[in-house]
């Protein structure tokens, strides 16, 4: 797309969210231009992403990806958590993991099927992200095993120990991956692209960009509760999946692009390396950050929330861990993600 019709689209559709959020009083309309501003953005904070990745290199241009691409994802959650709203806060926690793994794997392996019969990637990296995805599961399952036997104040004790312990788990990860053993888990793709800017004008849209959204997130928390209860969705629902696929704007769009020029094994490490990011980071982030608050949540998910994270750890598993994709494998990946949709639409 032309950058000019670009940033006219995002001057828009963010001028329009303010003139929602400052101007009116319908809620579902400030819902509905919060969440355009919002995918706006995320494309804008996915090009620039995408930019500064160009100079940054592979492995850690892939962190960046993952890491900006779940600040849209971040910063709801903390308004959410900030207004009380811990059941959609897990439900967008929910969404985010599975809709990366699905939605946003299962895109891009579709499409990148289309044009190549066969993509490859590091089957070693694919086996480290199933153990860590394992991990995943296991430290969301525990605590609700033992939610019935243990009293509100050690469950909350309980939250804080597996936030902690997993944050740890991640920052040696990102030690192993991207310092002893960055060799080992790399990647020989094609570079097929240029930076759409400069390196300091990269990092500078990827500053701006996050602010703005930072500051539409907000306007989006605001009218969320209300929009739910007007349409009958439950928290979940919008969590888990309205919430989700808006946050994950960015990953679609820089996932499904690195797919089409052949290069699958980025587009499995954002997409991939952002579930584990929401799993590992920021999930456990957010309980912490509830204590500082003054509103501690716990780490306690719902059946519907562990079984839904398990499905999709368990096919994902399945379909990464020879190394190589095809398009089937992403209509696999889609078919599983829209079962678990419509089971969330009718919880």
């Amino acid at each position: 797309m032309n950058m000019r019709l670009f940033f006219t689209l995002v001057g828009a559709s963010l001028l329009l969210a303010a003139f929602a959020h400052y101007f009116t009083q319908n809620e579902m309309f400030q819902f509905a231009t919060s969440s355009l501003a919002i995918i706006f953005l995320a494309a804008w904070l996915g090009k620039s992403t995408e930019s500064v990745a160009h100079y940054a290199g592979d492995r850690i241009g892939g962190f960046l990806n993952a890491t900006f691409g779940n600040a849209a994802e971040l910063i709801i959650a903390f308004f959410l958590v900030k207004e009380g709203l811990f059941d959609m806060v897990k439900a967008s926690i929910t969404g985010a993991i599975i809709g990366n793994m699905l939605l946003v794997l299962g895109l891009s392996v579709f499409l990148g099927g289309l044009k190549y019969k066969e993509q490859t990637f590091n089957s070693r990296l694919a086996g480290h992200n199933a153990s860590l995805m394992t991990l995943s599961i296991v430290a969301l399952f525990i605590p609700a095993v033992f939610m019935r036997e243990l009293p509100p104040l050690k469950i909350e004790t309980l939250s804080i120990v597996i936030a902690v312990l997993l944050i740890i788990a991640y920052i040696l990860w990102l030690v192993f991956s991207m310092v002893t053993h960055r060799d080992f888990l790399s990647d020989i793709e094609p570079h097929g692209s240029e930076a759409v800017w400069s390196k300091g004008v990269s990092i500078l849209m990827l500053a701006v960009s996050t602010v703005f959204v930072a500051i539409v997130s907000e306007w989006l928390v605001h009218g969320v509760q209300h929009v739910s209860q007007s349409l009958g969705w439950s928290e979940l629902f919008v969590g888990a999946f309205v919430i989700a696929i808006i946050g994950n704007a960015a990953e679609h769009s820089a996932a499904m692009l690195l797919a089409l020029k052949g290069r699958i094994g980025a587009a499995v490490e954002i997409a991939i390396g952002s579930s584990l990011q929401i799993a590992l980071f920021v999930a456990p982030s957010l309980i912490l950050v509830s204590l500082l608050i003054g509103k501690p949540m716990d780490i306690v998910f719902t059946p519907f929330e562990l079984a839904a994270i398990g499905v999709a750890t368990f096919i994902t598993i399945s379909i990464t861990k020879d190394g190589a994709t095809n398009w089937f494998e992403g209509v696999l990946l889609l078919t599983v993600y829209i079962i678990l949709g419509t089971a969330f639409f009718f919880a």
